[in-house]
């Protein structure tokens, strides 16, 4: 292992494809605005130019990031130099970012390697041919490039000035972990896990990088809790090679060991290319046996009815903004998220860090992930969603904790969805683009009302009372026929789609806030835990009643800046006993 310790995010920031040989790039880099675009006619990617120090991966709006600055800045610049390993001469090098907003160009010893489009999707470059052997450092340098348009994917990312409504402050330029590898010339690229608990297999997709010509072969290794399950050989004669695996085993009395809340159970796998009998490459992962669902308006979890106690949870710290400033905040938010009795989350308009998402497999808590929206519908918007959306179902597909995929929320960025016909084709083909990457998750298309082809019926309704919600939900019929609207005088369907017998969740609700705090929530501002435990008390209880609703999701996990509605404050105080939530949550 090549890791040298970094006292921010050291962790290895892709958890379901480790390999040991790696260097964290995070900690002090040059940084500089550049407020009037000169810089790369200026060529300061071919010198020292900046004039002041940045903590990657803070975004320089953040207070982590030692620079604190809330103002838009469209472009800024970085740059670290960098002593490579000696024990990996002769190695490919390979420059990741785990993310980076919106555009981000990349230069190494002054010399272009490539650019990236997209402020939530991990990308890399290989940078072994810019590599400079007359010196033991090596210079990196990156241009962040960031807009208020909304024609790119944003999420709760403000475009004007100030923070208003449920929009705070932007992210501009290097958001997570960026980090070098060291591969040789042929190597495992990828592998896409696929397992089928009704048949008791799970299927490996491998890509291979450097196969042409030569004699490979990948051999796997699937164990649980240390002990062996399987171990499988197959030659690499192209590029993509597919096997599926009996995981029945004797190991344990069940044979198979599912993956769900409460016993998340996972597989360890390691993979390792060999020519000959040299060994050159190895990565390992795991896998979670899990089957998500549906059949006759249930949803179901390994074949079993599953309902969804969720919690809306937007991933924001007052102190390092969208990105978690260590993994124990990670950890943090997950176990109070379970304490409260909840079973999952609904990761809102957020791409989540993958070792949120780690944590969520190992904790067994359940996960929506939700696209970050454009705001306004262009062949512009539609052009860089469909790109980054793709990118993100590839790269999270492996993770067993995410079992609902949401591309869109409340008809943000197909504001005309209810009636335009090209705004509801978008939505059809994301929907239908998301199916041919994945079949095996539903896919929530315009979660809160105005549904096109979602496979799940979710309606945000933010009722405080609950005898009106239980009589606004006491017949179905009229809610889900668009007979009749059922909060903010919005209707279930768009024009032209009708229910086809979905399942329905609730999948915003709640959003309670406390009177003596500058901001707002939703609905009657509460007094005291006594008022609020009533309140929250009698509409989940209303909700649960309803015979047709199969889950929900509250708003939310914790306050962010002017939204005051969390049940926990924006350092993660508890703002009511923890137990008191669970109680009514399992009661």
């Amino acid at each position: 292992m090549v890791h040298e310790k970094s006292a921010v995010r050291p962790e290895y920031p892709r958890p379901q494809f480790v390999r040991g040989e790696w260097l964290n790039l995070n900690g002090e880099w040059g940084f500089r605005f550049d407020d009037g675009n000169a810089g790369e006619q200026q060529q300061w990617y071919a010198g020292s130019v900046m004039d002041r120090s940045i903590i990657v991966p803070f975004t320089y709006e953040s207070k982590a990031s030692g620079i604190g600055e809330e103002a838009h800045h469209s472009h800024v610049w970085y740059q670290k130099k960098v002593k490579l390993p000696a024990n990996q001469k002769g190695k490919r090098v390979i420059l990741h970012f785990q993310a980076a907003d919106y555009l981000a160009k990349v230069w190494v010893n002054g010399r272009f390697i490539g650019s990236h489009e997209g402020g939530y999707t991990a990308f890399s470059f290989d940078i072994t041919q810019a590599l400079r052997n007359d010196t033991d450092e090596q210079s990196i340098v990156v241009k962040a490039e960031d807009t208020m348009s909304c024609y790119q994917p944003r999420g709760k990312q403000r475009w004007k000035e100030e923070n208003y409504g449920c929009w705070y402050t932007q992210t501009t330029g290097i958001w997570q972990t960026e980090w070098l590898e060291f591969v040789n010339d042929a190597c495992i690229a990828d592998v896409k896990i696929t397992p089928d608990i009704d048949t008791r297999s799970v299927r490996f997709q491998y890509s291979v990088q450097g196969s042409e010509g030569r004699s490979l072969r990948i051999e796997t290794a699937v164990t649980f809790q240390g002990k062996p399950v399987k171990q499988i050989s197959a030659l690499v004669d192209r590029e993509s090679v597919s096997l599926s695996v009996d995981i029945a085993s004797e190991i344990h009395e069940w044979r198979v060991m599912l993956w769900q809340p409460g016993h998340p159970n996972l597989y360890d796998v390691e993979f390792v290319l060999y020519e000959g009998g040299r060994e050159l490459d190895r990565v390992s992962s795991y896998f979670g046996m899990r089957k998500i669902s549906i059949e006759n308006g249930t949803i179901y979890l390994n074949n079993r009815p599953l309902y969804q106690r969720l919690l809306l949870d937007q991933g924001y710290w007052p102190d390092s903004l969208l990105t978690p400033p260590s993994e124990e905040a990670i950890i943090e938010d997950i176990d109070k998220t379970l304490e409260m009795g909840f079973n999952g989350v609904r990761k809102h308009q957020k791409i989540e860090d993958a070792r949120f998402l780690y944590w969520c497999d190992r904790k067994g808590l359940l996960v929506w992930s939700e696209m970050a929206a454009t705001y306004e519908y262009s062949d512009e918007a539609v052009s860089r969603f469909t790109k980054e959306w793709t990118d993100i179902v590839r790269q999270q597909y492996n993770h067993p904790c995410i079992v609902t995929w949401v591309p869109f929320n409340e008809s943000w960025g197909v504001p005309n969805i209810y009636t335009d016909r090209k705004q509801q084709a978008f939505t059809e083909a994301v929907y239908h683009l998301t199916k041919s990457l994945d079949t095996t998750r539903p896919v929530v298309v315009n979660d809160g009302w105005e549904h096109t082809v979602s496979d799940i019926l979710t309606l945000h309704d933010y009722e405080e009372f609950g005898e009106r919600f239980a009589s606004r939900y006491a017949d179905k019929e009229p809610l889900v026929s668009n007979e009749r609207s059922f909060s903010n005088h919005r209707l279930a369907f768009a024009q032209g789609y009708a229910y086809r017998g979905q399942p329905i969740i609730i999948s915003e609700y709640g959003g309670i806030a406390f009177k003596n705090e500058s901001g707002w929530g939703y609905g009657s501002m509460v007094q005291s835990e006594e008022q609020f435990l009533k309140r929250y008390r009698e509409i989940t209880q209303a909700i649960k009643n309803v015979p047709y609703v199969c889950g929900y999701c509250y708003t939310q996990t914790t306050d962010v800046q002017q939204e005051i509605n969390g049940l926990l404050t924006e350092d993660r105080k508890p703002k009511i006993e923890l137990s008191k939530i669970r109680a009514i949550n399992l009661e």
